[in-house]
């Protein structure tokens, strides 16, 4: 064992203590898979990550860091707020990008691109894949929920690499309101090869509607045949888009505070379909008394990055 720099930041917030937080070990390179999920399950964080140097295969690419992300159950391939905390923690503990406004990282499902053109973080949506979903899932979903089927607008299938699952819905009462019956939630996740479930509600020009969806966390951003177009400089703006998020938590269901790959393909579909602008921001973990800002912005090209804030919390070293 040895001291290592460690943070501990919370995500989608600049405000200490409103965000999603996530626990950052830097110079991690000589640490085994078994010692980082060790670790993890300590933290009991819903993500740990490891820092250190990229592979050399990796660096000439571009790379500028890899990272490894454990939940305290297992490790995950990719994951939004640890992309764009670790990106904060490895800044600010003295790391120099290769390329200016641009941070790439390399983790399990390749190199991640992370651009720092618009003032914060943020990361490039993977492909979204979507397709209508069965009328009875639609129904299971929202007896679960306790939702009135009235209140569904719209319903489909998100794939980004995990499974999510959408629902627009009528009004934000009913999203702020909603007290899922977590038997019947999980019964119904895991009989459709899903693991969780998000609410949300976008405000429109004409109205409002409202967005149901779910993720694990995981999600694929590639450098490699991706557009190189980074968002433009923008302004923030009150939240138009409100989400919240259920997941199957070991049989439990619980709720997460803010999600970021979740948040990518729902701002993909939310856009495609007219439902929300090119630029607008989510806020997500209202019910839990957080108060996490997503930021999302399509690009010219038609990438659409998620961005957030990030401030540290905890800033020292770890017997490790």
């Amino acid at each position: 064992m040895k001291q290592r720099p460690f943070k501990q930041v919370d995500v989608f917030t600049n405000q200490a203590y409103l965000g999603n937080p996530l626990a950052v070990v830097l110079d991690a390179a000589d640490l085994s898979t078994e010692d980082m999920q060790h670790f993890a399950r300590w933290t009991n964080l819903s993500e740990t990550t490891f820092v250190m140097p990229p592979s050399p295969e990796a660096a000439a690419q571009g790379a500028d860091y890899q990272v490894r992300i454990f939940t305290p159950g297992y490790e995950m391939p990719f994951a939004g707020h640890p992309t764009l905390g670790s990106c904060h923690a490895w800044l600010e503990n003295g790391g120099v990008p290769q390329t200016a406004g641009l941070v790439v990282q390399e983790c399990k499902v390749g190199l991640v691109r992370i651009s720092r053109t618009s003032g914060r973080p943020a990361f490039a949506a993977p492909p979204l894949n979507r397709r209508d979903a069965a009328p009875e899932l639609v129904q299971a979903l929202a007896d679960a929920l306790g939702l009135p089927a009235t209140a569904i607008v719209a319903a489909q299938h998100l794939n980004n690499g995990p499974s999510h699952f959408g629902l627009l819905i009528a009004s934000q009462p009913l999203l702020m309101g909603l007290k899922p019956d977590s038997g019947k939630l999980f019964t119904t996740l895991t009989g459709a090869g899903i693991s969780g479930v998000g609410v949300a509600v976008a405000q429109r020009d004409s109205g409002t509607a409202g967005l149901i969806g779910r993720s694990n966390r995981e999600a694929r951003a590639f450098v490699g045949g991706a557009s190189t177009a980074t968002p433009a400089t923008t302004v923030d703006a009150e939240p138009s888009v409100e989400v919240r998020f259920f997941f199957d938590h070991g049989k439990l269901i619980g709720e997460d505070p803010v999600t970021g790959s979740f948040n990518a393909s729902l701002a993909q579909w939310l856009i495609a379909e007219g439902h929300a602008p090119r630029h607008y921001t989510a806020a997500q973990g209202a019910c839990l008394g957080v108060q996490g800002r997503v930021h999302i912005e399509q690009d010219a090209s038609g990438q659409v990055w998620v961005g957030g804030d990030a401030v540290t919390c905890i800033d020292g070293s770890v017997l490790l």
